[in-house]
């Protein structure tokens, strides 16, 4: 399995490498296809300004490279956010979250002028919903959104013990209709209580880089 995420970790460098500047600043995401793409990155971490991380653990893995590392809200702009997914369909739609950080990826995918996702053969799917959906919820609000989530008809499972970057918890949510990804991203989201879900249909990659 590492194989393969070294292998589309080195095609992502391939896709970006020339076109890196002094100035770019990278959107790097989480997980272990990502941790590749960044020790693939390090030696060319003098061909651009930096990088904005979607989590702490990205962002200690970043800083021990020497690679500096922004926050959104001091970059005018990210040139290319790069990161894995749980679950990639055919028209592109992902499930992302299965490490709890999907809402700041999600929010550096949005800042990105392009999402390069990266996976192996594993993540093609024909139609999202085998891996359980991430939600991450207000703690006050847990079960109020779990309930909300069995009368959709879905199986909601408490993440127990984990708590995301912003202080957070993770309802996992099994046997969840997701034929129509972007009605149920909106859906989810309107819920009082939800921060963000793992459906990434309104902020899906531009390109997939998949490995040999």
């Amino acid at each position: 399995m590492s194989a393969a995420k070294i292998s589309v970790a080195k095609k992502a460098i391939d896709y970006i490498e020339k076109k890196l500047s002094k100035e770019t600043i990278l959107g790097i995401g989480t997980g272990s296809t990502v941790n590749f793409f960044i020790e693939e990155l390090d030696p060319y971490k003098n061909l651009f300004r930096g990088a904005v991380s979607s989590s702490d653990a990205s962002s200690e893995i970043l800083k021990k490279k020497n690679i500096e590392v922004f926050s959104l809200n001091d970059v005018n702009q990210i040139d290319f956010y790069i990161d894995g997914a749980d679950e990639v369909s055919p028209s592109n739609f992902l499930i992302k979250g299965g490490g709890g950080a999907h809402t700041r990826e999600k929010i550096v995918a949005a800042a990105s002028q392009e999402f390069v996702c990266i996976v192996d053969k594993t993540k093609l799917v024909e139609r999202l919903g085998a891996f359980p959906l991430p939600i991450e919820v207000i703690p006050e609000a847990r079960s109020s959104v779990a309930r909300k989530i069995v009368a959709l008809g879905g199986k909601p499972i408490y993440r127990d013990g984990f708590i995301t970057d912003q202080g957070n918890q993770i309802i996992d949510v099994k046997e969840m209709d997701i034929s129509e990804p972007e009605a149920l991203e909106i859906l989810l989201n309107n819920m009082p209580g939800v921060v963000d879900n793992g459906i990434f249909a309104f902020n899906k990659p531009n390109v997939v880089l998949v490995s040999d």
